[in-house]
């Protein structure tokens, strides 16, 4: 019997323990799963003979060395912030470990000692850092193998609302962690284009998109991640002159949030003073400059500030968040981010019924036979419901593929890993056509 740790039990657990339970006969693994509150998985266990669900505090050195000390593999859904803390036990007890977090600094300090004591810290393990990877990794070695050159990579990735559950102006609702959109972007993002590098600052990022076309699916607008330039060797594209990763969303939705970004209101490194007696307008006046005009309305001062029209479809979506309602923060202590996180939270939470959308477009364009040509590598999965969406499925589901590959033996890469190999991405994205998650591609002629 191989017993599973689990830690962690959010947003994108459910699809990891359905797979983890659906296969744990078969494999013969007891599943432990544990978070700081697990009341959400009761619905899920009624049925469940294979689970043990409990309350785990990452901070309680005690249960923590106790728990991983039971495990055979540790899969940790916990916030990225914790990783760090649950590695640093699996490398203590000699027990490996799965995330879809990205690779930190910290984590790159690991893996000589994981390599050392024979452990996998197979890590950027869901969607995004994750399926983007394998499906990038399946097509470019493809292309190189057919004697390909390729010239340009682009990348985008966007959990959104599927078009039956689009009800809001935005069109967007939360699927994953809501802190983390209202942090998203912060920072330089950096890529590669024609061989230039470009660096767009965070005061300028939503200002700056790219526009993608998916058949069947619409519209939409791109903004840059982070760090492109990172996958370049990974991805064996060390000299590539055009590399681009980045996250998409409905057209207009940067706009809007660019507001956001010039008032200030993403900002998570300061308390505010006094937002326990804030409201929702008042929070918004305490960005603006006093007024400089009489009986000019607090709309119109915001749309004179950010540059916008006082009666467009930006401020219709502003309006709409009610963020000139004289309505109670209630909350003390709390940064601006937390607050704006608050108020967001209360209008784009999934309503029972709902479902997401994962977009996933991969653009190459390439050299091969004297011929310049492009392919379009497409991924549209839906959600169930509000539980099981689309995002618990992509971020789980590769996940659980990689936990059972672990522990059959058939991964042998040590030290913190990345699924960049054959023989860990081939596997993930045969199991995931199963599930409906599958890429369309197409490849046509640019020039002759």
């Amino acid at each position: 019997m191989k017993r599973i740790l689990l830690l962690g039990a959010g947003r994108s657990a459910a699809s990891l323990v359905k797979y983890l339970c659906d296969n744990a006969a078969a494999e013969m693994w007891r599943i432990r799963i544990g978070d700081i509150s697990v009341a959400n998985l009761q619905p899920l266990m009624q049925s469940v003979t294979c689970v043990d669900i409990m309350n785990f505090d990452v901070h309680n050195e005690r249960q923590r060395a106790e728990e991983v000390q039971q495990a055979d593999l540790v899969i940790s859904l916990l916030p990225a912030a914790f990783h760090i803390v649950v590695a640093q036990e699996c490398l203590k007890q000699n027990k490996s470990l799965i995330t879809a977090s990205y690779v930190t600094p910290a984590f790159k300090a690991l893996h000589q000692e994981a390599k050392e004591k024979n452990l996998t810290i197979l890590m950027e393990s869901g969607l995004d850092p994750g399926i983007d990877h394998m499906s990038a990794m399946a097509v470019i070695q493809h292309i190189k193998n057919a004697g390909g050159n390729i010239t340009s990579f682009k990348s985008f990735t966007g959990g959104l609302v599927a078009p039956e559950s689009d009800t809001n102006p935005w069109q967007y609702k939360f699927t994953w962690n809501p802190r983390n959109v209202v942090l998203a972007g912060q920072g330089t993002a950096k890529y590669i284009n024609n061989g230039a590098y470009k660096y767009i600052p965070y005061h300028q990022l939503f200002k700056r998109t790219d526009e993608f076309f998916v058949e069947g699916y619409g519209h939409f607008e791109g903004y840059a991640n982070r760090d492109s330039l990172s996958y370049r060797e990974p991805y064996g594209l060390a000299n590539i002159p055009t590399m681009l990763r980045g996250t998409l969303r409905r057209p207009g939705y940067c706009a809007a949030w660019d507001v956001f970004v010039q008032l200030g209101l993403t900002d998570d490194s300061y308390t505010l003073e006094d937002a326990e007696n804030m409201t929702h307008r008042s929070f918004i006046e305490a960005f603006l400059p006093s007024a400089t005009m009489e009986g000019q309305s607090l709309m119109e001062r915001l749309a004179a500030y950010a540059g916008i029209p006082a009666d467009g479809t930006i401020m219709e979506k502003i309006t709409w968040l009610g963020l000139f309602e004289e309505k109670p923060i209630e909350m003390t202590g709390a940064t601006p981010a937390q607050v704006l996180e608050k108020i967001l939270k209360d209008k784009w939470t999934l309503s029972p019924g709902d479902k997401d959308m994962i977009v996933m477009q991969h653009l190459f364009e390439y050299e091969q036979d004297g011929k310049k040509r492009v392919i379009s590598s497409t991924l549209v999965t839906l959600g169930d419901d509000e539980i099981h969406t689309a995002m618990a499925k992509t971020v789980g589901l590769p996940v659980g593929i990689l936990a059972k590959l672990l522990l059959q033996g058939r991964i042998n890469r040590r030290g913190v890993v990345i699924p960049i190999y054959p023989e860990l991405y081939e596997p993930v994205l045969d199991e995931l056509k199963q599930y409906g998650i599958d890429f369309v591609e197409t490849d046509r002629v640019l020039q002759e």
